[in-house]
């Protein structure tokens, strides 16, 4: 695993184009674009202000970048550097902006949410969109980018329209049975639209494509209701997350709940893993007494952490919200499947350090990951079941069905008098619990320590001579798990220094996000980013890519 330097970056701005080719981050009024690969700047634009919002289009052609104080919205050409385009709202102001799924349109919303603009790049004409509602999740579009649904309020109720992207015309138009509509969001194959309502009535309806309502559900009134939505990838499931902290999963076929899962603050069932994160004492890796340089400047690891798997009955830290304010930290308010649909990430926001894998095949509880911290955003690799967990220090956290690490991150720091790349070696613990690990087809798997007496539990080795060792897998714990048996229980990530020393714990991980192919993630802390490239014989072939799934 290697790590980039370290960038700057303005409010979190920083993502990558659809096309996987390019990096955009945003740092105070300028917009810098780098190639994903060499990390060189490729273009370099200069906006009137700073900037609040930016958008790739879906050909990764164009970028937007939105001014919010200003009602300002700039569009700039990868293509053509020469080119751009400025709109200005005017008195109407702006709150919101994002681009049609053709490239080619751009969605401005005005304040107190009067109207919606249609920006037409191509042929310069303007459409608008009245009584668009101001709501959790107004605007929807369909995976293929033909339709689009938007929330509306008029004559005190709500409604929805479904426009036709390709020319803005509408196709259908609908009241709901809400009482104040929170959000709506299409099914991946676009055949179905999910409406609900706000928190104060538990109600989400389900519509066709003309408007057809096709079912309504209801867990429970008199109490606040729904706090997250998310379709699986397969469109067969709708994960619907309460404020009573469970997640009801609905079928595709009836609408019907199938199963409910529960966060429940003590785990006794000895079939679930519990992976605590712990704190270990500092070491120096072998790999850095071989670098004088590194030594004489004063570069030392700082307190580093593990995963141990805690024994049953396992009791989760609970956070006791507070009665009296709005937006109470309870339920489930963080969702995710993993693109394969094998796996649900849930977060429960009582259970702040927690995050809950479950088995959506089996429809059971699978994993769960207690960290130090309060998690802070998860987010699933497109390619494959692996996720990415930060907290707001300065680690980042990995799991697959293969076990789980814990990777600190280098953070900024200044210049130093040589130029050469100085590289550190940080050794991660890879945490496998015995009962998921597999016998029956064999690979080979580099490794550079012994197995422990005792697999699986985080002590960490001495190192051998790193010869290759044959490990073996099959299908004893999980149908979508393959796990190195034995030998890999220690993961060597290797971190780039360049030209700058980093000094550890200086980088607090606020947000990320997953490159398009699955290879690398952008880490992001308040002013500055960074790029973490993971190795594919390395650490990708350890972290769940030692097979497909049957």
């Amino acid at each position: 695993m290697n790590f980039s330097e370290v960038f700057k970056l303005s409010g979190l701005l920083c993502k990558f184009s659809p096309n996987g080719k390019y990096l955009a981050s945003c740092v105070q009024y300028r917009l810098v674009v780098r190639d994903v690969h060499t990390l060189q700047i490729v273009q370099l634009y200069t906006c009137l202000d700073q900037i609040q919002h930016a958008e790739w289009s879906a050909d990764s052609l164009f970028i937007l970048c939105a001014m919010y104080k200003r009602g300002l919205v700039q569009v700039w050409s990868l293509e053509q550097p020469e080119w751009h385009c400025k709109i200005d709202e005017g008195s109407a102001g702006l709150v919101a902006s994002c681009w049609s799924p053709d490239g080619r349109h751009i969605l401005n919303t005005t304040e107190f949410h009067l109207r919606i603009t249609v920006w037409s790049l191509c042929t310069k004409s303007v459409s608008y969109i009245k009584y668009p509602k101001a709501c959790q999740q107004g605007i929807s579009f369909t995976r293929d980018g033909r339709y689009m649904a938007l929330a509306e309020r008029r004559d005190c109720r709500d409604h929805v329209s479904v426009f036709v992207c390709s020319d803005w015309q509408l196709l259908r138009h609908f009241d709901t049975d809400t009482q104040d509509l929170a959000g709506l969001e299409w099914a991946p194959n676009g055949c179905v639209l999910a409406v609900w309502d706000s928190c104060l009535e538990y109600k989400i309806l389900l519509y066709s494509l003309d408007g057809r309502l096709l079912s309504t559900y209801c867990a429970y009134e008199w109490s606040l209701g729904i706090k997250s939505v998310d379709w699986s990838p397969s469109s067969q499931f709708l994960a619907i997350g309460s404020y009573d902290g469970k997640v009801r999963i609905l079928n595709h076929v009836t609408w019907k709940m199938i199963t409910e899962f529960g966060h429940l603050a003590t785990i006794n069932n000895p079939k679930i893993v519990v992976y605590k994160e712990a704190e270990k004492s500092s070491r120096l890796a072998l790999g850095y007494n071989s670098f004088p340089q590194l030594r004489a400047i004063g570069t030392l690891p700082s307190a580093e952490s593990k995963y141990e798997i805690a024994s049953m009955p396992v009791s989760l830290q609970i956070l006791k919200p507070v009665a009296d304010r709005a937006n109470p930290k309870i339920g489930v308010g963080t969702m995710a499947f993993s693109s394969d649909n094998y796996f649900l990430a849930t977060k429960n926001d009582n259970v702040p350090n927690a995050v809950w894998i479950w088995d959506v095949q089996k429809m059971r509880l699978f994993v769960v990951l207690e960290q130090l911290s309060p998690v802070r955003s998860f987010q699933w690799d497109p390619q494959q079941p692996r996720l990415a967990i930060c907290t707001g220090s300065s680690k980042v956290y990995l799991w697959s069905p293969a076990g789980c690490v814990s990777v600190q991150v280098p953070g900024e720091g200044e210049q130093q008098g040589f130029s050469t790349r100085a590289q550190g070696r940080r050794r991660v613990i890879l945490t496998v619990h015995p009962q998921h690990l597999w016998a029956s087809r064999l690979f080979p798997v580099h490794v550079t320590s012994p197995p422990p007496i005792v697999a699986g539990m985080g002590e960490e080795v001495a190192p051998s001579d790193g010869r290759q060792r044959w490990g073996c897998a099959s299908p004893l714990a999980h149908p979508c798990t393959q796990v190195i048996w034995g030998y890999i229980h220690l993961v060597t990530l290797t971190f780039n220094l360049m030209t700058t020393c980093l000094s550890p714990g200086d980088f607090q991980v606020l947000s990320l996000c997953w490159h398009l192919n699955g290879d690398s993630i952008a880490l992001l802390s308040k002013d500055h980013f960074c790029l973490c490239f993971l190795e594919t014989e390395g650490v990708r072939t350890t972290f769940g890519q030692l097979g497909d799934h049957t």
